[in-house]
């Protein structure tokens, strides 16, 4: 009786011992590259010789695969179908073992096989910041956001400049947003984390689709959805900045039940944090945006 055809539903990892069944073994499958990003995101990846951060080895395989390293793009797309320290997204996968097919990389056109036709748009870190902004790679920059951001490196200043222009839009401070932006992702456009919170603000799928948020790897759409988050706080809170902080690390319902920062360690330290690079208490704030939360309703009745 022949065996029933794998579900979307079974992982990568379990489908793919027939493939690897004729590959014989993973490092066969995987041949070496000469790229040295490919070489040190293989030993992040797995630990050998270092030790294992396989966040970072993701990021390596980007910006290999950015620039049009094949194996690196097989590569991530296999973290991405088994979920190897990052979420799990077959849909990015199918997008970056596609990628990996067309310059002929064969064992990427077996995977993709596994994890069906569906894409996704691939990973923000494999388009060219210049191709983002408009800012040339060579361009000199005279930002004017106050320290401890006007001394960024080339990469985060270029960020910063795509911040203050959005900003101003939204009402929020540049600083603030910025602050946000260091201590959510460290300016790390790749960034998810083990919750699936994306790309430089650490967007969760469910605020991304609250604020209509597309791409929540492409830096511009990102910014404009943790912008739009932020400045629904503020006036949720009446400017209130270390609930609004508390309330994007924790979720406003965390707060309005605790009646304040929540008890958690995690989110006491997110709003030290946010307060040592934007040390105001308050913010401007849109009160047409939102109705007051409870917490800030009842002590402006308590003031009464």
């Amino acid at each position: 009786m022949p065996e029933a055809p794998l579900s979307r539903g079974v992982t990568l990892g379990v489908a793919a011992l027939a493939f690897l069944g004729a590959c014989n073994t993973w490092g066969q499958a995987l041949a070496e590259s000469e790229n040295p990003r490919v070489t040190q995101a293989r030993a992040l990846e797995y630990g050998e010789g270092v030790a294992k951060d396989q966040l970072r080895a993701a990021r390596l395989y980007c910006e290999a695969a950015r620039d049009g390293d094949a194996e690196a793009a097989y590569s991530l797309g296999w973290m991405d179908a088994n979920g190897r320290g990052i979420a799990r997204d077959d849909m990015v996968a199918s997008a970056l073992f596609a990628l990996a097919a067309e310059a002929g990389h064969a064992d990427a056109r077996r995977a993709l096989a596994f994890v069906g036709a569906d894409k996704a748009p691939l990973p923000g870190c494999m388009r060219r910041i210049d191709a983002v902004t408009g800012i040339p790679e060579s361009a000199e920059f005279a930002i004017t956001v106050d320290d401890p951001f006007d001394d960024l490196p080339l990469w985060t200043r270029k960020i910063a400049v795509v911040v203050r222009e959005l900003a101003s839009r939204y009402e929020v401070n540049p600083r603030l947003a910025l602050a946000v932006i260091a201590v959510e992702s460290n300016f790390d456009a790749l960034a998810r984390s083990d919750k699936n919170a994306q790309g430089l603000m650490q967007l969760i799928p469910e605020t991304a689709a609250r604020f209509n948020v597309k791409d929540t790897y492409d830096i511009k759409d990102n910014v404009r959805g943790g912008l739009s988050y932020l400045r629904w706080l503020l006036a949720y809170y009446r400017g209130q900045v270390p609930l609004a902080a508390a309330a994007y690390n924790a979720g406003e319902k965390a707060v309005d039940r605790y009646r304040g920062i929540p008890p958690y360690a995690e989110t006491r330290d997110y709003v030290q944090r946010i307060q040592r690079l934007y040390p105001q208490d308050r913010h401007p704030y849109d009160a047409r945006i939102a109705d007051p939360s409870p917490v800030v309703a009842a002590d402006h009745a308590r003031a009464r």
